[in-house]
C-alpha cells in the first residue's frame, strides 16, 4: 500500500510540473500574431533612435526573409523603386534635371548678318510699270555711299508672297463695311496662289482679332473677311505693329520671300498705345511694304488719309484714296498689279557696323526718266 500510495504522489507531482512549464509567464505572451508563428524570433522592440547599424547588423538586413522582400514591392507596383540621388547633387540640381533638354533645344546662336533686302517697284513718267530691267540697270547707295556688293537680284513675279490683311473694324467704316469686305474678298481669291502664296487677316478696332493665320486656302481666308462685325473705337497703329512684329516678322521661310500688308482704314486713330512713327518703325525692321486703302470717301484730303499716306511712303509701298465706294475693288486691283511688277535686290553695305542705327537706302534707276520706289531705310543689327 506504502509503495502505491508513494507512486500515486510521484506521478501527481509531475503532472504539476509538466502543466506549469506549459503556461508561460506574463512577460513572455506573444505581442503580435507573427510572434506566435516564428516563437523562436526574438520579439522586435518599437522604434527608436538607434546607433550606426553595425557590420553584423547590416549582415542580418541582408538576410530577411523573402516574404518581406514582397512587401517591400508592394509600395510601388509595377515598376522597380527609384534610385537614391548622388550624394553630391544638390536638390535644386536635381528639380531642374528634366527640362535640361528643353533649354538645349531652345538656346538661339546669334550672328551679325550683314545683307539688306529691298523690294522696290520701277514706273515710267506714265506711271506704267516697268518689268524687264536688269541688276546692272540700279545703282543702290547705303547712308551716302555706294553699296560694296550686290548679291542677288531678281523678279519678284517668280518669288512667293507673304500677305498681312487689315482691316478697319471700327465703328466708323460701318456704313460701308459689307462692300470693303466682299473688295478683300475677291482681292485675296485673285491674289494668293495655292502652295506658293500665303496670307492672314487681321480686323482691328480697339484691339487686334486674328480672324485666319497664314493659309494658301483662300476659302478659309474668305471666312475670315466676313465673320468680322464693325464696333468699338480704333487702334490702327497698334494693328500694324502686331501684324509686323508677330506674323511677318517671325513667319520664317525658306529663300527670299516678300512681305507686304494691305491697310484698309479711314486712318483715324484714338486707341493705340505705341506711335504711328513706332509702328512704321517696326515695319521697317521687319522689312513690310504697306499698301494703303482710305475709306475716308469726303474727298478732302483728311489728316487720315495724310497718316495712311505718309505709312506707305515710308515703307516703300503706296497710298490709294478712292473718291467713291466702287473706286476700293479697282484700288485693290492696283495693288495686285503691283505686287506683280516688283524686283528684290539685297547688297552689302560699304562701312556695315552692327549698331542698332537706322540706315538710309536708295535705290536708283540709271535710266533717265524711271522712277523707283521703296523704302527710304532700314535698321541695323545690335550686337
Amino acid at each position: 500500500m506504502k509503495f502505491r500510495l508513494g507512486g500515486l504522489i510521484f506521478a501527481a507531482l509531475f503532472l504539476v510540473t509538466v502543466v506549469q512549464g506549459q503556461n508561460p509567464t506574463p512577460e513572455e505572451l506573444p505581442s503580435a500574431p507573427s510572434a506566435t508563428k516564428q516563437p523562436s524570433r526574438p520579439a522586435v522592440p518599437a522604434p527608436a533612435p538607434q546607433p550606426p547599424a553595425s557590420p553584423a547588423d547590416a549582415s542580418k538586413v541582408e538576410a530577411q526573409p523573402a516574404d518581406s522582400a514582397k512587401a517591400d514591392s508592394n509600395l510601388s507596383p509595377g515598376r522597380p523603386a527609384d534610385p537614391p540621388p548622388a550624394p553630391d547633387t544638390p536638390p535644386a540640381a536635381r528639380a531642374e534635371a528634366p527640362s535640361s533638354t528643353a533649354g538645349d533645344e531652345s538656346v538661339t546662336i546669334h550672328r551679325t548678318v550683314n545683307e539688306v533686302n529691298v523690294v522696290f517697284t520701277v514706273t515710267d513718267k506714265h506711271g506704267r510699270y516697268v518689268k524687264d530691267l536688269k541688276k546692272e540697270d540700279f545703282k543702290i547707295i547705303d547712308d551716302s555711299k555706294p553699296a560694296a556688293e550686290i548679291r542677288s537680284f531678281s523678279a519678284e513675279t517668280d518669288l512667293p508672297l507673304e500677305l498681312g490683311l487689315l482691316i478697319d473694324a471700327s465703328n466708323s467704316v460701318r456704313d460701308r463695311f459689307k462692300f470693303e469686305q466682299e473688295a478683300a474678298v475677291e482681292f485675296l481669291n485673285q491674289t494668293i496662289r495655292r502652295s506658293y502664296d500665303s496670307a492672314f487677316v487681321i480686323g482691328f478696332d480697339v484691339t487686334p482679332e486674328v480672324t485666319q493665320e497664314f493659309t494658301d486656302d483662300t476659302e478659309a481666308l474668305s471666312n475670315g473677311v466676313r465673320m468680322l462685325r464693325p464696333g468699338g473705337g480704333t487702334a490702327l497703329y497698334d494693328a500694324l505693329y502686331f501684324a509686323c512684329r508677330d506674323k511677318l516678322a517671325r513667319n520664317r521661310r525658306n529663300g527670299p520671300v516678300r512681305k507686304s500688308i494691305i491697310l484698309l482704314s479711314d486712318g483715324d486713330d484714338n486707341q493705340s498705345h505705341v506711335t504711328r512713327e513706332e509702328a512704321i518703325e517696326m515695319a521697317q525692321r521687319a522689312e513690310v511694304v504697306v499698301y494703303t486703302i482710305s475709306t475716308n470717301l469726303s474727298g478732302a484730303g483728311s489728316h487720315g488719309d495724310k497718316v495712311l499716306e505718309r505709312i506707305a511712303e515710308a515703307t516703300g509701298g503706296r497710298a490709294y484714296i478712292p473718291f467713291q465706294l466702287t473706286e476700293v475693288a479697282n484700288d485693290f486691283a492696283n495693288i495686285q498689279e503691283e505686287l506683280r511688277s516688283q524686283y528684290a535686290i539685297s547688297y552689302k553695305p560699304a562701312d556695315f557696323q552692327p549698331d542698332g542705327r537706322y540706315r538710309t537706302i536708295q535705290v536708283l534707276a540709271l535710266e533717265k526718266g524711271l522712277h523707283v520706289r521703296s523704302r527710304h531705310g532700314w535698321f541695323a543689327p545690335s550686337q
